[in-house]
């Protein structure tokens, strides 16, 4: 009898230690919170997800929860927690002062407004009167009820769709507006009364056999980074590092004790999983998680890769090519014992982390099984001496808000399927690694230090803001360890706020990368948790403290920062190309400045196309103030295939207008029509079918199937866009340069 495919997903629960340490860190007396994100993310992510699988007892699975996590979703149970925003939520209407007006107009629409907002008739048309009108006619004109239906909408939008039938939540939603206070403070309660119920309801699954809990270092830090900053240069050898070198590894079993002894009392056995902190391992670190009792961790495929000295291709649905080497736990050899480690599908991982929200669900579902299927094939084609198994992990918290309805239609559609179909078995990891011990090998030093990113550490350390944080932390920990008489016994202040400034998420914020609206707020908490230590210890605040880590005005000109799924409706949509990548045309460099019709360009990708964005000056008219047609051009680096000149009179014979392109896409700017052709032999252009959408507005918009560039995952793409007005060259952009695009 042939082995159904095992799949085990992991579900990674996270967020920041967003406390003030200025609180208070062990004195359960009211407590400063400087963002929502607990009790938001907690209302609307953590319980949805383990009541929907409770309903296919059948599938199992894994979530890790992560102890800061654990510990700030207690503060606000017990009504401890103070956040900006549930004190604004809190106060009467008429008592608001001006600088509270001017937060809640910029900040209680911080959600994903198709989803969050639209649905939602008085807080959509809220949200239209601040992006129409702007904040400051809003200030203006709002009135006490436009600001007490903000308050309550802004935490109801939050509340999970699966609670919906709640009769409270039921009435409130269909209320819609004029909210009192004490409408509010019933909201309020709803809240804490939903987060009561999830460690219960996990602990509960757990102890049913359903559901395998987790945990990681207790506030989340890089390991490998604590045990050496210098472990970076492994996968990046020429990285710059901070000035002085972070070599504290004794720090790593006490993130490991304290995260095992909270584990314990929550859920009254021992943890058998770890996962480490953004999938970071090295050899170093290896030996005190042994040591601790874990039985086993996890990462990425591209850390097993660096590992192996395999690069993991794929074909061209997105299959991996070498399923066997991927899909099978390893044992890790070490001088403390054996530890067993899981590496994750990245692909279908991402997915569902960034793109089957824009998907309809059951499409989104039927495509995440199909895959699955696939491999179930590829299992059944190459017999291994042990079945096969597929690990699904990711964030388990953050994708969903771009999903319809939470991602409930989308998780309803996935888990009915998987429950019907008997090639494919959901496990725990534990479940699997107990029935089938894993006999793949990897020696201690043998194991590649990096992380989910890239299979490097480049998102925490190397940047000159994150180099600079280290520094800051280095500093702050040598006074600590001057101060041997400090322990945490009678100084758990010192510790616990040391703990929290070693955090992952401080240094992901800073420098280049990634960036939010709340940067500011990150670099200011980071700060004050080494104010902590500082304050406990008695000793002098340096002064560089006081300052910002980095100056956090809005940059220009960026590379993407995560994947889009803008609607290309030619609105220009300010949360749909928030992450997208950004080049300033007009006014801010080169020969174009001032006089350019085009003001930017926007670029991402998701796994299903290529996106692009041109803005235009306001009231521009393509064919009056701008020529009447834009071509797309791309080519492929080291790739060997035809190529073809740009098909344009008065071509200049200049880089980069003078290279070959293999795809060519050009949009009539008068009537939104396309013509797609591919260059074949003898400089040819062969004309082609695409599925490409444009849609002009106030902005330019155009989304290109990758199947219509057929090019294979993993692999660099140029992009030139080209003006031309009947045939003609007239411009092209960006200047001098060409878009890098790099395939999913």
């Amino acid at each position: 009898m042939s082995q159904p495919l095992y799949v085990a997903f992991i579900w990674h629960q996270h967020q920041p230690l967003y406390k003030s340490p200025d609180s208070g860190v062990s004195v359960k007396s009211s407590q400063h919170y400087r963002l929502p994100w607990v009790r938001l993310h907690g209302t609307k992510d953590y319980l949805d997800l383990v009541l929907l699988l409770e309903r296919y007892p059948k599938l199992h699975q894994t979530v890790n929860l992560v102890p800061s996590l654990i510990l700030q979703l207690e503060d606000y149970i017990a009504g401890t927690a103070f956040d900006p925003y549930l004190e604004a939520s809190l106060t009467p209407a008429e008592q608001l002062t001006t600088q509270q007006r001017e937060f809640i107009i910029e900040h209680f629409f911080d959600a994903n407004h198709h989803n969050l907002i639209d649905p939602h008739p008085r807080y959509a048309q809220l949200y239209q009167q601040r992006q129409e009108q702007g904040q400051d006619w809003c200030l203006a004109n709002w009135q006490l009820p436009d600001y007490g239906d903000l308050l309550a909408w802004h935490n109801l939008a939050w509340i999970d769709p699966l609670f919906w039938d709640d009769p409270e939540i039921a009435t409130w939603l269909k209320q819609g507006k004029d909210f009192s206070l004490g409408d509010r403070q019933r909201i309020y309660s709803k809240q804490r009364q939903i987060l009561s119920q999830i460690i219960p309801q996990h602990r509960k699954m757990q102890d049913a056999g359903q559901l395998e809990v987790t945990t990681t270092p207790y506030t989340h830090p890089i390991l490998p980074l604590l045990a050496d900053t210098n472990s970076g240069r492994v996968a990046v050898p020429n990285m710059t590092l901070p000035q002085t070198r972070f070599q504290w590894a004794e720090d790593i079993p006490r993130h490991l004790r304290k995260s095992w002894d909270l584990y314990q009392d929550r859920f009254g056995q021992e943890p058998r999983g770890l996962w480490p902190s953004e999938q970071s391992v090295s050899p170093a670190i290896l030996p005190d998680i042994i040591k601790q009792g874990y039985k086993w961790i996890c990462s990425d495929e591209a850390v097993l890769g660096w590992t192996i000295k395999h690069f993991f291709h794929r074909d061209g649905a997105g299959n991996v090519l070498q399923p066997e080497l991927l899909y099978r736990p390893y044992r890790l050899e070490t001088t403390a014992g054996d530890l067993a480690i899981v590496f994750r599908d990245h692909r279908l991982s991402d997915l569902i982390g960034f793109t089957y929200g824009a998907m309809q669900p059951k499409q989104a579902a039927a495509d995440l099984v199909g895959h699955l299927q696939a491999i179930a094939r590829m299992q059944k084609d190459r017999p291994t001496e042990q079945p096969w198994l597929v690990t699904i992990a990711l964030d388990g918290e953050n994708c969903w808000e771009f999903y319809p309805q939470d991602g409930k239609p989308f998780l309803e559609a996935l888990y009915q399927t998987l429950s019907n179909e008997p090639n494919l078995k959901l496990v725990t990891v534990s479940e699997f690694i107990e029935q089938f011990p894993p006999t793949a090998i990897i020696p201690q030093q043998q194991l590649h230090s990096g992380s989910w990113v890239d299979g490097s550490f480049t998102t925490w350390i190397g940047d000159p803001a994150k180099n600079r944080a280290w520094d800051y932390l280095t500093h702050a920990r040598l006074t600590l360890a001057n101060h041997p008489e400090a322990t945490e016994e009678n100084n758990p202040e010192a510790w616990e706020a040391l703990y929290a400034a070693e955090g992952s998420d401080w240094f992901w914020w800073f420098g280049e990368g990634h960036s939010s609206n709340q940067d500011a707020m990150f670099d200011q908490l980071f700060r004050e948790h080494l104010y902590g230590i500082y304050k406990a210890l008695n000793e002098p605040i340096p002064s560089y403290l006081k300052k910002e880590v980095e100056n956090h005005t809005a940059k220009t000109d960026h590379r993407p920062q995560s994947f889009i799924h803008p609607v290309i409706d030619g609105k220009g949509d300010e949360q749909d190309w928030d992450k997208a990548g950004r080049i300033e045309i007009g006014g801010a460099r080169g020969t174009m400045h001032n006089s350019s019709v085009i003001q930017r360009l926007w670029y991402g990708v998701d796994h299903l196309n290529f996106y692009l964005r041109v803005d235009l000056k306001s009231g521009a008219v393509p064919g009056r103030d701008l020529p009447a047609e834009l071509n797309l051009l791309w080519y492929y680096p080291d790739k060997t295939m035809h190529n073809s000149p740009i098909p344009l009179a008065d071509v200049p014979d200049a880089a980069p207008v003078n290279y070959h392109y293999h795809h060519h896409l050009a949009i009539n700017l008068l009537t939104q029509s396309i013509q797609f052709r591919e260059a074949g032999e003898n400089y040819q252009w062969l004309p082609r079918f695409s599925r490409a959408q444009v849609a002009l507005d106030t902005c330019l918009e155009v989304a290109v199937p990758w199947a219509d560039l057929q090019v294979p995952p993993d692999y660099p793409v140029r992009l030139i866009l080209v003006l031309s007005d009947e045939g003609r060259f007239s411009n092209y952009l960006p200047e001098n340069a060409l878009i890098p695009i790099e395939v999913p």
